[in-house]
């Protein structure tokens, strides 16, 4: 009977990574990697473009940290989480009275990032009727606050990101096609994750270090059919949904193995050709089943104890029971022996 193989590290021993760090080495992120070296050393704008979760914010970071500018500000805008209305107050500031509500000046981010580095997050949620403006800041480096007269100029380096496809707002006239080529002196496209299987171990490690480390867990196994799971899954919230997924299984595991609640994920698999991925058509449940399986017919189906199952897979005795049952594993031979 072949035996469970198992992926082992110790997080400690690795050399500590920063929340900024881009993983992966992967052909897409290599590209996007070799971008940012080339664009970083300049002033000019760059468009970073990806799915959600991609790290389009770590990128821009990246721009910055590898810049002359790196040691001034850098500062951040979600256009998509300002409501329209006070979206020009957020980058250009205001004066007292500039509008009901406004009891005090305010400064704009354009201000807060002089000889910095500004970065507009979703730049495609930003409303048509000030595109133009910002496109005036973009070209001569200098705005007035929403209610003075006063010109202030600045020095600011754009990078701007979105999910979306601005080429067809332009083309459907949701997005200026000025503003649009302004911004796209250097564009860097991220792959989604589901492109980037090679890295996926990669980040589960790291993220299994990191979070491990901040719950002061001793979780340093994954089993080889986890990671496969995890290397087929379609990831389509990307590298933030495989941290999340992540986090919550070093929550889920009270032992050395980590306990990946791979029924929280999609049904289905995607194999890779030429990989060691289950069979097309397998799903999620029949993997874990044959996993439990495994480890079972390991201990020679005792469920409880500090040799059996429950211990090695990470998972209460009762938690195991309830999988098992839910998965159909007859329990006959089992030898249920009390913690």
């Amino acid at each position: 009977m072949a035996t469970l193989a198992t992926t082992m590290f110790t997080p400690r021993r690795q050399a500590p990574l920063t929340e900024h760090q881009l993983i992966g080495s992967s052909h897409g992120m290599r590209q996007a990697l070799n971008a940012v070296r080339m664009v970083a050393p300049t002033d000019s704008a760059v468009l970073i473009q990806g799915e959600t979760g991609t790290g389009k914010e770590l990128i821009a970071r990246a721009v910055h940290d590898q810049s002359a500018r790196k040691h001034e500000p850098f500062v951040t805008l979600n256009c998509a989480a300002i409501p329209s209305g006070l979206l020009e107050s957020e980058l250009f500031g205001h004066e007292r009275g500039a509008y009901t509500g406004a009891l005090n000046s305010a400064t704009g981010r354009f201000q807060l990032a002089h000889q910095g580095t500004l970065f507009l997050d979703e730049i495609g949620d930003m409303p048509l009727e000030l595109q133009p403006k910002l496109l005036r800041v973009l070209q001569e480096q200098e705005f007035e606050k929403l209610g003075s007269t006063r010109t202030i100029r600045v020095d600011v380096r754009i990078v701007a990101a979105t999910n979306r496809d601005l080429a067809t707002m332009v083309q459907e006239r949701r997005f200026r096609a000025d503003l649009f080529y302004r911004l796209q002196v250097f564009p860097i496209a991220l792959p989604p994750l589901r492109e980037r299987l090679d890295d996926i171990p990669i980040l589960v490690r790291h993220f299994l270090g990191k979070f491990a480390e901040r719950m002061n867990k001793d979780v340093h196994i994954v089993a080889d059919e986890v990671m496969e799971v995890l290397k087929h899954h379609s990831w389509p919230g990307n590298i933030r949904e495989l941290q999340n997924f992540v986090e919550r299984a070093v929550i889920l595991s009270p032992g050395q193995v980590l306990c990946a609640p791979l029924g929280d994920l999609k049904p289905e698999l995607k194999p890779a050709a030429n990989s060691l991925a289950p069979a097309a058509g397998r799903t999620l449940a029949d993997a874990e089943r044959a996993h439990i399986m495994e480890v079972l017919r390991q201990v020679d189906w005792v469920i409880g104890g500090h040799r059996g199952a429950a211990v090695r897979l990470g998972l209460p005795r009762t938690t195991l029971l309830h999988r098992m049952h839910k998965l159909g594993i007859v329990q006959e031979e089992a030898r249920q022996n009390s913690c």
